[in-house]
C-alpha cells in the first residue's frame, strides 16, 4: 500500500482540494482527483525531507485552532492598520529569531504559518537551523513577538514532531 500511496494524508488533501477547486462531483472530476492523489505524492516523494512522525495529534489539533484564530486576528489587524495609519506610523522590521526547533517537517509547517499570516513573511533560516529571519509588518515589541512565536508555534511543533 505504501508503494501506491506514500503519503495518505497528502493524497487525501489533494483529492479533496481538487474537488473543491472544481466545485463538482462529476465522475470525470473524481477520477482525475484520484489520479492526482496517487501520482503527485509518488512524483514528489523525493522532495519531502523526512518521513512525518506526528506524535501528538491533539496538540496538532490545538495548534491548528491557534493558527486559524491568529490568521483571522492578523488579517483584521493588518487591514485596520492599512486603512487607518500612515506609512511612518507602521513599524515594519526584520526579526532574527533564535530557534530550538530542528525537525525539517516542523520548520516547513512553521514556514507555512508565517507565509499564510498577513503581516509576516519568512525571510530565511540559517544553514545550521539555529536562527530564523522574519519580516513583520507592524512590530511593537521584538522580545514579546519572539516569545509569542515560541509559546504559540515553536513549542507545540516540537511536541508534535520532536517529542
Amino acid at each position: 500500500m505504501r508503494k501506491i500511496l506514500p503519503s495518505p494524508p497528502l493524497s487525501l488533501a489533494l483529492f479533496v482540494v481538487w474537488l473543491l477547486l472544481n466545485q463538482s462531483l462529476h465522475v470525470a472530476t473524481m477520477v482525475f482527483a484520484a489520479i492526482l492523489a496517487v501520482v503527485v505524492p509518488l512524483i514528489t516523494q523525493g522532495l519531502r525531507p523526512a518521513a512525518v512522525r506526528m506524535r501528538r495529534p491533539l496538540v496538532a489539533l490545538r495548534l491548528t485552532g491557534t493558527v486559524l484564530r491568529d490568521l483571522l486576528h492578523s488579517a483584521l489587524t493588518v487591514g485596520r492598520a492599512l486603512l487607518t495609519r500612515r506609512t511612518p506610523q507602521i513599524r515594519s522590521a526584520f526579526v532574527e529569531m533564535p530557534l530550538t526547533l530542528r525537525d525539517p517537517n516542523a520548520l516547513a509547517v512553521l514556514a507555512m504559518i508565517f507565509c499564510l499570516a498577513p503581516g509576516t513573511a519568512w525571510g530565511e533560516v540559517s544553514l545550521d537551523r539555529s536562527k530564523l529571519l522574519l519580516h513583520v509588518f507592524d512590530l511593537e515589541d521584538e522580545a514579546a513577538f519572539i516569545e509569542m512565536v515560541r509559546t504559540r508555534y515553536e513549542r507545540p511543533l516540537m511536541e508534535i514532531f520532536e517529542s
